[in-house]
């Protein structure tokens, strides 16, 4: 064997965490997991793996550039780039033996091979959830998913944010009002870029993509429109646009509104934001993106949107859906960069049971018995002073230590210190749950 040892090390681009991170990290995921669940959707596992044709259906562009692809024999294979096109196969495939409208929700691992930088990743976990219609899907949905939204970042607890949403059809149907159709995702491009550069430099953009002034004004104007999510509703209907698709997109937009106050979503938490598009050729209807207001500079934390057909690449069935994904892995290294959240503690262990010069069989009982109350419990069984052991716990920060010796075992008895105030009490073995907060 050689002498020469290889140093340790992973790629650029995939983030491996301390425990103590990713006992934030998980902290963060089962919160996620724990509403999605409340709400009634359901978990979902697909493979890592998928076959290439299946996978790449819909991919193209920039896309099918970041797809991890290789061939292991004959079989043609692509890592998933998100969680979107395995939940059409998978529902395609399946439809015959599911319910519908079906909730799912999926937080896994995604690969991309697009340049690591600050905040990006080739390996990443997403968190979705969509509700997937057979032929409809109604209306109220559209309010249910920002209501998940609300309950997930007000228990998250980083501060005050914004849902901000829109309807696809209003943007389609005022730029087919304008003759732009063909220009829309340039347009969207430059106005997506107002807050950076102001409303005239927007204006000059758009002038270099051919749009006469007139048009600019108008669509700086549309982009403007104040006030609270009534007021910019009365305001679109105000701009007497002759156009179905816009009047359709407006009324859907209300009535969501109207839902989403239903769902006792708090008022200051929402906002009409004409600027929000999402995936030009994906998204349909309303679509949703969440801010950190004291924290803009993040950009999106959760985002998503409706659309009308998940599965048109794999079957005739029109199946509409809506749903939101959450990107996990870059949202943790940004809210750990700004120091939004920061360690409680190096382990998931809320009591260290230490044997003091006695047999195992005891300490072991006493480990089950607080282990069946739900109480993570660990042993401590190198045989040094209790020095060593407190040391141990403290440098974990484990709150309590439940201390064994030669008395406790004659009484049938454990010593119990709080780790935080110093205190120690000593309680019957069956009674040493109820002394651990």
């Amino acid at each position: 064997m050689s002498d020469k040892k290889i140093q340790p090390r992973i790629m650029p681009g995939f983030m491996e965490l301390l425990p103590t991170d990713q006992i934030m990290f998980n902290r963060l995921k089962d919160t996620i997991k724990d509403v999605y669940e409340s709400y009634g959707f359901l978990p979902l596992d697909t493979p890592v793996l998928e076959l290439s044709d299946v996978l790449l259906a819909k991919a193209g562009g920039e896309t099918e550039k970041q797809i991890y692809r290789f061939t292991k024999g004959d079989t043609d294979m692509a890592m998933r780039f998100d969680l979107t096109v395995p939940l059409a196969r998978y529902v395609a495939q399946h439809a015959g033996e599911l319910t519908f409208p079906f909730k799912r929700y999926q937080i896994s691992k995604v690969y991309r091979g697009e340049r690591p930088q600050k905040g990006r990743f080739r390996e990443f976990y997403q968190c979705d959830i969509d509700i997937i219609g057979n032929d409809e899907l109604p209306l109220i949905y559209d309010a249910e998913i920002p209501s998940v939204i609300y309950s997930i970042f007000k228990k998250l607890d980083f501060g005050k944010f914004t849902i901000r949403l829109n309807n696809r059809k209003v943007l389609n149907g005022f730029f087919e009002s304008l003759g732009l159709s063909e220009n829309i995702t340039d347009i969207l491009r430059a106005i997506d870029k107002i807050d950076k550069i102001g409303a005239e430099k927007v204006l000059a953009e758009l002038t270099d993509l051919g749009i006469d002034g007139e048009k600019g004004e108008k669509i700086l104007a549309f982009i403007g429109l104040l006030g609270s999510a009534d007021e910019k509703i009365g305001s679109l209907r105000q701009l007497g646009i002759e156009s179905d698709t816009f009047n359709t997109g407006v009324d859907e937009l209300e009535q969501t509104v109207k839902n989403m106050r239903l769902f006792g979503i708090d008022e200051s938490y929402f906002a009409i934001d004409l600027t929000i598009a999402r995936g030009l050729d994906y998204y349909t209807g309303t679509v949703y993106e969440t801010v950190l207001d004291d924290y803009k500079s993040l950009g999106s934390v959760c985002s998503g949107g409706r659309y009308d057909d998940l599965t048109g690449y794999y079957t005739k069935q029109k199946m509409p859906g809506i749903g939101i994904s959450i990107g996990l892995t870059r949202l943790f290294s940004q809210l750990k960069a700004a120091e939004l959240i920061t360690p409680q503690s190096n382990t998931t262990v809320k009591v260290l049971v230490a044997p003091l010069g006695v047999e195992l069989k005891y300490p072991l009982e006493i480990a089950d018995t607080l282990r069946a109350a739900g109480i993570a419990t660990e042993v401590y069984y190198q045989d040094k002073a209790m020095k060593h052991k407190m040391k141990y716990a403290n440098k974990m920060a484990i709150p309590y230590v439940a201390i064994i010796g030669e008395d406790e075992v004659r009484d049938g008895k454990v010593t119990v210190k709080n780790m935080t105030t110093g205190e120690q009490t000593t309680v019957n073995a069956n009674e040493i749950a109820n002394v651990i907060d």
